[in-house]
């Protein structure tokens, strides 16, 4: 009894010290409002679903904004004694940034193109240079400029006609990704009448200088729909409609070939795709099938000279294989097989050029870039040289070109840029991040680990600390996982990181089933009726790094956003005494509400991915483990959540009703803060420095829970 009482006054004295900063402040508490779904004969209470109204242009809308402000309001309260560690950080993580800075200039048809920042600046300019870098700079765009007096403006999709007179560009003010798409008379610099709403921010020029091609969004769903043709001088409201899309799970985009022969109309969804075509030199012609739409198969085509490339999953090549054809005879029954399928190498692209292909494969969850000569089939990979890293193509629009550009990271390898001459095999540096105030890469230890999980699976985790760090279980770590839509989340160099390193943070990234590092099947086992995969993997990785004594569950922090904040939502629930503490940004929480409701942005594309509610099994899978769903009278971890009042793909009610929802049921006093951007979208800030200031806050919840002052 005495040491079960010593013990209960040194966790009480435990968690005083870890919120000594946090400040007391009353929660709003919101109110709640009776509302029932019923399906499947299974009837849901609801009572915070009013806060769909600002979405919905509902009765409550006012009361939702408020709502929102009061969660602001108490965020600010609580974390008052944070501000100015906060400001610190801010400008620890800017000084490390080079203000005054260019990007690599690109060639293409006859200019180097590339964009500079300036001291103090947010954006940046787009220039080019005429056919040498000594020639004089022309300023495309000067966004600087232009986004001033806007609290957000992201300029997007710079396409120059083939004249090189004239450019269009998109333009999203608001930042739920509706972009208006201008033109640019780059001799006069006059801005044309030509002002197209409501899109992609994709123009494609025709060969003509005078036809753009681009994609027209919904405006209530976002889904995009139709693909238009637009003459210049021309009204937008008479512009041509080239194809609609019927399908409502598919994505869909326009674009012109590397070899300018060929401009494509792409439609996507999760499990089949589907190409038309025609020649760039004739815009008004009628877009031809490139193979119509197969049940349960992917493909992409790049064509060359004299055929066309087809990567695809066709005839149950789950990690996809190259196939070819002649130009004139696309249909699937032409395609020979050029690499076939491997069970342990993902082909996941190809890069096109006049003498050369190279294609970017996965092996053991790292990218291998292949290089195959056209005359002579000779082949050789590239060598990166680190167990854990992220390569990927770079900018390489020349397609006459013998040079490959890609670049190269890795967790402790700042962002660089190679030249690759594919004839003479030799590699350049043209440009590595500059990391100011003195970085040194040897000060720092990156490790590749494998955690089993609960069925056996071996999973990997990528992390990286400062040298001296001591595997005792006193260091804090934090666990990254995103795990959704086969998006492969490499290991790649972040300077803001080093703050949370410099500190004594260890930082892990979880590969997790539901990405696609382990090819196509671990993206397979992470989806639709295999989802809760991708939680339990997380939770036994994190189980496996306190086993391993990199820290412990006092120290332990899990951190996710989009579909990553589902995760997080999904193992709070799960594992609640597992993490000290959780942040999740933007999560998409309320799995079968969404779901249900296709007027929300991007509801149908997603089918495939979740699956869809109106069946019964679907329903009651996504229900097991909806964040939302599963909120319970328990004990939680110290949470974060960020959402965006603007975010277009996953909209505010989600987290806000979410975190409403553990006020209400949650039973322990740890803190719970909802952080809203009244003004910005899904992918926050739109200029170079504001970003970091959520970073910080991010930083400073995780160290305040430490017990980290400075």
């Amino acid at each position: 009894m005495k040491n079960t009482l010593l013990l209960l006054f040194s966790l009480f004295f435990y968690t005083m010290s870890l919120n000594a900063q946090f400040q007391k402040a009353t929660a709003p508490v919101a109110d709640k409002k009776e509302h029932w779904r019923n399906i499947h004969d299974d009837k849901v209470l609801d009572n915070y679903y009013w806060m769909y109204d600002y979405f919905g242009k509902g009765p409550d809308s006012t009361k939702v904004v408020d709502y929102l402000k009061a969660e602001n309001a108490y965020l600010d309260a609580t974390m008052s004694e944070t501000k100015a560690f906060q400001t610190d950080l801010f400008t620890e993580m800017k000084a490390r940034i080079k203000e005054k800075d260019e990007s690599v200039p690109v060639f293409k048809n006859g200019y180097y193109y590339y964009s500079r920042t300036e001291d103090g600046k947010q954006y940046y300019k787009y220039c080019r240079k005429k056919g040498t870098l000594d020639a004089k700079e022309e300023i495309l765009l000067d966004v600087d400029q232009l986004a001033e007096g806007h609290s957000y403006y992201a300029a997007t999709g710079f396409e120059v006609s083939e004249d090189n007179k004239l450019m269009a560009y998109g333009v999203d003010l608001v930042s739920r990704r509706q972009y208006i798409i201008y033109v640019k008379n780059l001799e006069t610099g006059e801005i044309l009448k030509d002002a197209i709403l409501n899109t992609e921010g994709d123009p494609c020029w025709a060969n003509d200088n005078k036809t753009i091609f681009y994609t027209s969004k919904n405006p209530v769903t976002l889904l995009s729909e139709k693909i238009q043709r637009h003459t210049l001088g021309t009204e937008p409201s008479t512009d041509v409609l080239v194809y609609e899309e019927k399908d409502k799970s598919n994505y869909i985009g326009v674009g012109k070939s590397k070899n300018n022969k060929y401009i494509f109309i792409v439609s996507n969804a999760t499990m089949s795709s589907e190409w038309r075509m025609i020649d760039a030199s004739k815009p008004n012609d009628s877009f031809r099938m490139f193979q119509p739409r197969m049940k349960d198969v992917l493909y992409d085509v790049t064509p060359l000279a004299d055929k066309f490339l087809i990567r695809t999953n066709k005839d149950g090549a789950k990690n996809f294989k190259l196939m070819e054809c002649p130009l004139g005879k696309t249909e699937a029954a032409n395609w020979k097989e050029v690499i076939p399928v491997r069970k342990d190498v993902l082909l996941q692209g190809v890069e096109e050029f006049k003498d050369f292909i190279v294609i970017n494969e996965r092996k053991d969850g790292l990218v291998k870039l292949r290089i195959r000569s056209l005359k002579d089939k000779a082949e050789h990979y590239l060598d990166f040289g680190e167990p854990a890293y992220a390569a990927n193509f770079g900018a390489n629009p020349e397609y006459n070109s013998t040079n490959l550009r890609y670049s190269y990271t890795s967790l402790t390898t700042p962002s660089s840029v190679y030249d690759y001459q594919m004839v003479t095999k030799v590699k350049t540096l043209k440009k590595q991040q500059e990391v100011l105030g003195g970085y040194n890469s040897t000060d720092y230890v990156t490790e590749r680990l494998y955690a089993t999980a609960k069925d056996g699976t071996k999973v990997p985790i990528s992390l990286v600390y400062k040298k001296g760090i001591k595997k005792d279980g006193n260091a804090p770590l934090l666990l990254y996982g995103y795990g959704s839509y086969g998006a492969s989340m490499d290991a790649s160099f972040t300077s803001t990181r080093l703050s949370l390193l410099n500190r004594g943070f260890v930082y892990a990234i979880a590969h997790i089933r539901g990405g696609q590092e382990m090819g196509r099947q671990w993206y397979e086992d992470g989806k639709l009726m295999k989802k809760i995969n991708t939680f339990t993997d997380f939770i036994d990785c994190g189980k496996f790094l306190v086993a391993e004594k990199y820290t412990s569950t006092k120290h332990l922090y899990a951190m996710g956003g989009s579909a990553g904040g589902l995760l997080m939502g999904a193992v709070a629930n799960m594992a609640p005494d597992l993490w000290h503490g959780i942040i999740a940004q933007v999560p998409f929480v309320d799995v079968v509400n969404t779901m249900l409701d296709e007027s929300i942005p991007l509801t149908t594309n997603e089918f495939d991915e979740w699956g869809n509610p109106k069946n019964k099994d679907a329903y009651f899978y996504m229900k097991s483990y909806s964040p939302y769903e599963n909120v319970e009278k328990k004990k939680y971890p110290n949470m974060l959540v960020t959402t965006g009042l603007h975010d277009s793909q996953v909209q505010y009610f989600e987290p806000s009703k979410w975190v409403a929802k553990l006020r209400d049921m949650k039973t322990d006093q740890n803190i719970l803060l909802l952080h809203t951007n009244m003004e910005y979208g899904h992918g926050g800030a739109s200029g170079r420095f504001d970003y970091l200031k959520d970073v910080a806050l991010n930083f400073a919840f995780l160290f305040t829970l430490e017990g980290i002052s400075k």
